[in-house]
């Protein structure tokens, strides 16, 4: 069972997580032979739930946290549960879709594997993606590199390497299937910006163990290249994405 790195700032997660292109998953619904039912695993406060619910007439939502689940929005058309990776609670061979959203390398295990393929119609596609370290212009990146890799780097959970692989050398117990490039993109302002960096597990890990917030100082450092807290600047984040079909 995965470690739950993320009740304890729920509603934090919740309001700062920047939201999925809804082109990824328009991409996906494309490619299920049936739009019945789709598994969100790892739903969180359900960001991928309700972007499924737009294109499949039930998602099954789970995830670990009941903290994290009480964040979600209601939709007619999605189930919320508390439930772990692994256990999804689902009939054999009902689902069309099966998703995880920012989340896979935290259960990439085999046991949860099985599930995907227990819950899986023949030919029922699966579907995981992250995020990488955001983009902007060179001196903020310059910045926020720093940040990740120095001053919260040591409080990064060993899982984190998957992300900084882009998924590439994750087990994937699936034929991978080819895949569109996608990115999300947003004008943020710098409060914003630092509003997401808290919400790292790698932050919070950070401000439990040694009782101090390092988005302080680091909000200092961007004054430098941000002056103005209203001005927007544009973040990117690549996503990488694997997909598979059970066959």
């Amino acid at each position: 069972m995965a470690a739950d790195h993320f009740s304890g700032h729920a509603a934090d997660y919740a309001k700062a997580r920047p939201s999925y292109p809804p082109e990824l998953f328009a991409w996906l619904a494309q490619r299920c032979a049936g739009r019945d039912l789709a598994w969100d695993c790892g739903t969180g406060n359900g960001q991928a739930a309700q972007a499924l619910a737009g294109h499949f007439q039930r998602v099954h939502a789970t995830d670990l946290s009941a903290t994290q689940v009480a964040q979600a929005e209601p939709h007619p058309r999605i189930d919320y549960r508390v439930a772990a990776a692994e256990t999804s609670g689902l009939n054999d061979r009902c689902c069309d879709l099966a998703t995880v959203a920012q989340a896979l390398h935290w259960f990439c295990n085999e046991t949860f594997y099985a599930e995907v393929r227990r819950v899986l119609k023949p030919g029922g596609l699966f579907a995981a993606w992250t995020y990488t370290l955001l983009r902007g212009e060179p001196a903020l990146n310059a910045i926020v590199e720093d940040f990740y890799r120095n001053t919260v780097g040591p409080w990064w959970p060993p899982e984190r390497r998957w992300v900084d692989l882009a998924y590439r050398e994750m087990p994937f117990p699936f034929a991978d299937i080819a895949t569109p490039k996608l990115e999300i993109r947003l004008e943020w302002t710098r409060d914003d910006l630092l509003a997401y960096l808290r919400t790292w597990s790698a932050t919070q890990r950070y401000i439990k163990e040694l009782g101090s917030d390092p988005c302080i100082e680091l909000g200092e450092r961007l004054r430098d290249i941000w002056p103005q807290s209203d001005s927007r600047k544009s973040i990117i984040w690549p996503i990488a994405l694997r997909c598979g079909r059970l066959e």
